[in-house]
């Protein structure tokens, strides 16, 4: 690998408090031991080796626009914005003048600008697919002191990610250039380090229409500057196979990829050992090797453990393989590797088999946005994506589409998260004009390598995917292009199958399904994009196919779950989508109008997210999920109300939407007026009451897709749905009717939080009755004030159509709610964040920030 080109693999310790789990951390060479010549001690050589691994996301200097020049060394940026990385600008307000908003108002030249949320009708060059925001040119600056090496040793920095086209320069030397956004690089600095302070410039180019969703702009993961000395382990050189797995044994094989930048030989030793959750020692290995100068070397060191603790969704255990390189008495690198023992079997006789136990995937789609702090991948904002979706019943993640961040797999790794790891969205036919697709046959190669070799090491990711919805998937130019991706992703890892989302022929209009056959032959496992109806009659014609279904509507969510019961070559169903998202404006809606017309699939200016999720944006539950508990056999029974169509008017629907309703029987100045009640169970009957009278009853049948529905004259006091099944009751759910709006109720995802950058605090804003009861349909400005040790990270609700600003301290509230998430500084002490509304009782909250400590397995 040359030095002066972006290297496509990265150092890996995602060393923080809150959330992120360890990987590979390189080290220098240290000093001999204590005591002479010898084996270097355990401790000694973990606490070094993670020294030398630097957080490199502090004091940037950023500036959005173009600045010709400001790649130079000596280029004076004092007044630029200084900021920490991960950083978004996209989602940041926008500085327009005067009289100016984002639906174009006409202004006057001259005035002085105001401050605006991110949307933009006329300058967002996405439009509707991006949410509305503005992409553009922007750079960053940081300016460090020359790290101290060893003789012969480097200095890498390492990029998690950058959207998009980054340019790299240190101390005006360019280093080099990556345009995807999602796969991490990294650059050698070590030829042009200067004594004395030295300067990184990245600019970063977001121009045109490149994304069918919100993007987000700029270093929005995390960067990193790795040191290590002339004889070492590159950044992901451990790769860990579990392929002989039961629970009395299994055989845990690591090897390692030695390099050499010395101009002799180096005999050395290689050192491991496996240490579980609580410290013990389970197995260790070692093995000797001499790596030839300026080369590279393969080495095996080989785990066999007695009764391992598996890792499975139910259990998540991980292990830690801690490995040491010395030679010569001394310490040449160490390495710390995160690895769950499994055992993955995929195969249309049994399904998916972990560890020998079936199991089906309850699957979402989820893209890589975080709401209100856009793409901005703070670990702690990563890591409660996957705890809300595991708490709603999902066991599997579809990545759409494109590699995630580090520390997204991490918290799938530690929670139990199944994960499709998905590469792209397009290959050489675009659907953008600004897309991949441009540099997809130069850099498909690099990409898929950054994916792989990052995340190959992961026990959450069971399956690669090479694409969704690829236009030229079933043609002869595609069908060469998928064998020689699943070719190259195989020879980099030959324990996992690969996938990919095939569509029907929608963008083919003079085709059929039977023409979109071919794209399967390079696939493991089809991926069934909304075809629900081809598992059977494709079954009959392949019946050794495996499917999987990588898309579905929320609508279908009974009839898919039923195929996925009954059939065993159908592994699960990823719905779309699992949580809401920027971008794609309104593709979930559901409007009414007096005369219906043509409903159009991405819905105007102010939509500005997909509102298509289980989950809203700010992390709550939609309808659609309780009814999904009920399919998933999570729930007895459910209810919801729809909010009442007026008379002669249609609620319309698109195949991504539910109706609107409302976990809600509080529905004032509609009293008398019908109102349709939904109740969701899977027992043969419903019996509804209100105020104690019977208010209907429904015998269920197959055909009714677990759903009653009842018209019932709006009065309030209580309903309650009781759900039976041979006449005996198995559930039942009651709504009360709230009172007048009293006060604002805060409540905090987590009260105490880590004096550290990466961690959040969610504080969601509820407004309550006297008695403390929510009203769900009550919308109210909110305004904050927050004092301590922490920032008003972001604000934000689950309208998506209310296009304001995500930074500044106030927000009105949807369904009843709103959302202001606190970030902590680097120092410990107390954060007081209060709320307010006129005419309601304020409110406010006290979280306690600690001194930052690490988690085990970080």
């Amino acid at each position: 690998m040359s030095v002066d080109k972006p290297w496509t693999r990265r150092a890996a310790l995602q060393g923080i408090a809150t959330t992120a789990a360890a990987a590979i951390v390189p080290t220098g060479v240290f000093a001999k031991p204590a005591g002479g010549a010898g084996r270097v001690p355990w401790r000694e050589a973990q606490a070094r080796a993670a020294q030398r691994l630097t957080f490199f996301t502090a004091k940037w200097r950023f500036y959005r626009g173009d600045a010709p020049g400001a790649e130079a060394a000596g280029f004076q940026d004092a007044h630029w914005r200084l900021l920490d990385v991960p950083h978004d600008w996209s989602i940041e307000d926008r500085d327009v003048p005067a009289g100016a908003n984002g639906a174009g108002t006409i202004w006057t030249e001259g005035t002085p600008p105001t401050r605006t949320g991110p949307f933009d009708l006329l300058a967002s060059q996405g439009q509707g697919a991006t949410g509305w925001t503005v992409g553009g040119t922007g750079w960053y600056r940081k300016t460090f002191a020359k790290p101290r090496l060893s003789q012969g040793g480097t200095a890498q920095i390492i990029f998690d990610g950058v959207y998009m086209n980054a340019d790299v320069w240190l101390n005006g030397v360019h280093l080099g250039n990556h345009p995807y956004g999602y796969t991490e690089f990294a650059f050698d600095l070590t030829p042009h380090l200067r004594d004395g302070e030295n300067t990184i410039a990245v600019r970063v180019n977001n121009a045109g229409r490149n994304s069918r969703w919100y993007s987000g702009s700029g270093i929005f993961r995390k960067v990193w500057l790795s040191l290590s000395g002339p004889l070492r382990i590159p950044v992901h050189g451990v790769y860990v196979t579990t392929l002989e797995v039961s629970a009395e044994a299994a055989l845990v094989n690591l090897d390692v990829m030695l390099h050499n930048g010395g101009a002799q030989a180096a005999p050395a030793t290689l050192r491991a050992r496996l240490v579980d959750a609580a410290g013990r020692v389970a197995a260790t290995a070692q093995t000797a090797v001499t790596v030839a100068g300026n080369g590279k070397q393969a080495a095996r060191c080989a785990f066999h453990v007695t009764r391992p603790h598996l890792w499975s969704p139910r259990d998540p255990h991980l292990y830690r393989a801690e490995v040491l390189l010395e030679t010569e008495g001394r310490l040449a690198d160490a390495t710390t590797q995160v690895i769950g023992i499994r055992k993955v079997e995929i195969d249309a006789s049994h399904g998916l088999r972990i560890n020998g136990e079936s199991v089906k995937l309850r699957g979402g789609c989820v893209h890589h946005d975080n709401g209100p702090l856009g793409s901005a991948a703070i670990p702690r904002a990563e890591e409660r994506r996957v705890e809300l979706l595991k708490a709603q019943g999902f066991n599997a993640i579809r990545t759409s589409h494109n590699p995630p961040s580090p520390d997204f797999l991490n918290a799938c790794d530690r929670l139990g998260m199944l994960v499709i790891d998905e590469a792209f969205d397009c290959w050489e036919d675009g659907k953008n004009p600004q897309d991949y697709h441009l540099y997809f046959r130069q850099w498909w190669r690099r990409d898929l390598e950054s994916m792989i070799q990052r995340d190959r090491n992961h026990p959450s990711v069971i399956l690669w995917s090479i694409g969704n919805e690829i236009h030229e998937r079933a043609e002869p130019q595609g069908l060469a292009i998928g064998h020689e991706l699943a070719t190259y992703v195989h020879s980099l890892d030959p324990t996992r199958k690969v996938t990919a989302a095939i569509c029907g022929p929608w963008d083919h209009p003079k085709q059929t399904w039977r023409d979109m056959q071919p794209a399967f032959s390079y696939l493991d496992v089809g991926g069934y994009n909304y075809e629900l109806q081809q598992y059977q009659p494709d079954h009959v014609t392949y019946p050794q196919r495996v499917m999987v279904g990588t898309e579905s509507f929320p609508n279908q969510a009974y009839q898919n779950w039923q195929a996925i019961e009954k059939d065993s070559w159908v592994l699960g169903d990823f719905v779309w989508t699992a949580m809401d998202y920027l971008g794609e404006s309104g593709i979930g809606h559901a409007t009414i109008a007096n005369h219906p017309g043509p409903d159009d699939l991405v819905r105007p200016y102010p939509w500005f997210n997909s509102y298509c999720g289980d989950i809203d944006l700010i992390g709550n539950k939609k309808p659609q999920s309780y009814y999904r508990d009920v399919v998933w056999r999570r729930s007895p029974v459910e209810m919801a109300v729809q909010r009442p169509v007026p008379q002669g008017w249609t609620e319309t629907t698109s195949p991504w939407g539910w109706s609107d309703e409302l976990r809600s029987w509080t529905w004032p100045g509609l009293e008398g007026t019908p109102l349709t009640v939904r109740v969701y169970t899977r027992a043969d009957e419903v019996k509804l009451w209100l105020n104690g009278a019977p208010a209907g009853e429904k015998r269920l049948t197959p055909a009714d897709a677990l759903q009653a529905e009842f018209t019932v004259p709006y009065r309030a006091g209580v309903l309650k749905a009781v759900a039976y099944e041979q006449g005996r009751e198995v559930g039942a759910i009651s709504f009360r009717t709230a009172g007048p709006a009293r006060r604002l109720h805060l409540t905090a995802d987590r009260r105490r939080l880590a004096a550290s950058r990466d961690d959040l605090s969610y504080v969601m804003v509820t407004v309550v009755d006297a008695e403390g009861q929510p009203l769900p349909d009550t919308t109210v400005p909110v305004s904050f004030e927050l004092r301590g040790v922490g920032e008003l990270a972001a604000v934000g609700s689950a309208d998506p159509k209310d296009v304001a600003s995500f930074r500044q301290p106030h927000r009105r509230t949807f369904h009843g709610q709103c959302l202001a998430i606190v970030r902590p500084q680097e120092k410990p002490g107390a954060i007081e964040l209060r709320a307010t509304s006129p005419g309601l009782e304020p409110t406010s909250i006290r979280l306690e920030v600690t001194s930052h400590r690490r988690r085990p397995f970080t």
